[in-house]
């Protein structure tokens, strides 16, 4: 026992136990909460500033950068909107109309798309600038690799949680082998891709079938895990080419369709890795009183599992978005003109005669951080839980 003792009473505290001891439980004193607030603040400019510098730079113009700094709109410099004229206004098609044609394009060439294995209906193509090219490009390509990366990953990563899988050693390495020999052939041989991988497929189902049963080893969930995530850990540099010479052979260059499939599948095991963890930490007696009831194993995870874990799939699903939005080197292997990303054109439009211009890419990097930042204002109430608490509970 110690001989300390504490002031319960307000009346009886001298100033300094009123600054330095909390006034009731629960709550900070005095000093710790303006302390709390000083550091916040701190932290927050600190973080905001950047932000605050580009957009007050994006309205700016040469004269006013190179005599700078100056940071306070109408007080420091008159703002202009030189930097957007130049960048959204100087191409070709960058008018209003050009703009508002793409909509009736889009449903032309979708119904072009649907009719063609009836009517012969050739698609008309857009007339716009690059910079809305570049941008609408971004959008489509990010919001559907991401969606792709949710749906896939999360059903991954409840199947690794919540079920057993002891995959024979031996199965792995024969379909490695056989994708190997569909490539070789493919690439050398002259063998079409589709009909090289349906004959690997289809032998690969009848050998693991007769010899399955006689290979000993075995891998778990852990290991399949550790590997999926292991494929995240590589640098994209290093299968770039690869992927570059696999989607040349079955002409898939410059095509959305090549973008999507490649930005999922590169991003895929973060959110495999990060929703598992979520779904181990739910409580299993939910879902076996679901079972007991009736209910399907994806109703279960549809109904139960993924309501519980929308804290998750928010944080996940925003992640997701800015790794999409923001990647660079496969959309520039992948993409010249049709399908270019928005960090392609910035990158190739600011690098050109003109140099480098701090104030024109400002204007740039306004519009692209738009849709990420609205995300996170959606996704806000879930992505506070998801981050801070780290796990759910039942």
């Amino acid at each position: 026992m110690t001989n300390a003792t504490y002031k319960l009473e307000k009346s009886g505290r001298t100033f300094l136990e009123r600054l330095f001891e909390p006034p009731a439980i629960g709550k900070m004193s005095p000093v710790a909460n303006v302390t709390a607030y000083a550091i916040l603040l701190f932290w927050s400019a600190f973080v905001l500033f950047p932000i605050y510098w580009v957009v007050i730079t994006a309205f700016k113009d040469a004269q006013t950068v190179n005599e700078g700094p100056y940071f306070i709109p109408f007080v420091d410099f008159e703002p202009t909107l030189a930097a957007w004229r130049t960048q959204f206004l100087s191409d070709p098609f960058c008018d209003f109309y050009a703009i508002g044609r793409q909509i009736v394009l889009l449903a032309y060439n979708s119904a072009a798309f649907i009719v063609s294995p009836v009517v012969s209906l050739a698609p008309m193509e857009p007339q716009i600038c690059k910079v809305y090219l570049a941008y609408t490009n971004s959008l489509v390509i990010s919001i559907v690799s991401t969606a792709l990366c949710v749906v896939i990953g999360s059903m991954a990563a409840y199947a690794l949680a919540r079920i057993q899988y002891k995959p024979k050693f031996g199965n792995i390495v024969m379909f490695v082998i056989l994708t190997l020999v569909s490539i070789v052939a493919s690439t050398y041989a002259g063998v079409h891709w589709l009909a090289s991988a349906s004959v690997a497929l289809a032998l690969f189902f009848l050998l693991a079938r007769a010899f399955g049963k006689h290979f000993k080893g075995q891998l778990g969930n852990g290991d399949i895990l550790f590997w999926i995530i292991s494929q995240r850990i590589l640098p994209p540099v290093v299968v770039v080419i690869p992927v570059y010479m696999m989607f040349q052979a079955v002409g898939m260059i410059d095509t959305h369709f090549a973008l999507i499939l490649v930005y999922a599948v590169a991003n895929l095991p973060i959110v495999v890795w990060l929703m598992h963890d979520f779904f181990a930490g739910l409580p299993i007696e939910l879902e076996e009183s679901a079972q007991l009831d009736g209910a399907t194993r994806f109703g279960i995870f549809w109904e139960i599992v993924l309501p519980l874990t929308r804290p998750g799939l928010a944080a996940v699903t925003l992640l997701t978005l800015i790794l999409n939005w923001n990647e660079y080197i496969f959309a520039v292997f992948l993409s010249t003109s049709k399908a270019q990303t928005m960090p392609i054109m910035v990158a190739a439009k600011n690098a050109g005669e003109r140099g480098i211009l701090w104030w024109e890419m400002c204007a740039i990097i306004v519009v692209m951080i738009i849709p990420v930042i609205i995300m996170a204002i959606i996704l806000q109430r879930f992505i506070a839980r998801g981050v801070l608490l780290g796990a759910v509970k039942g």
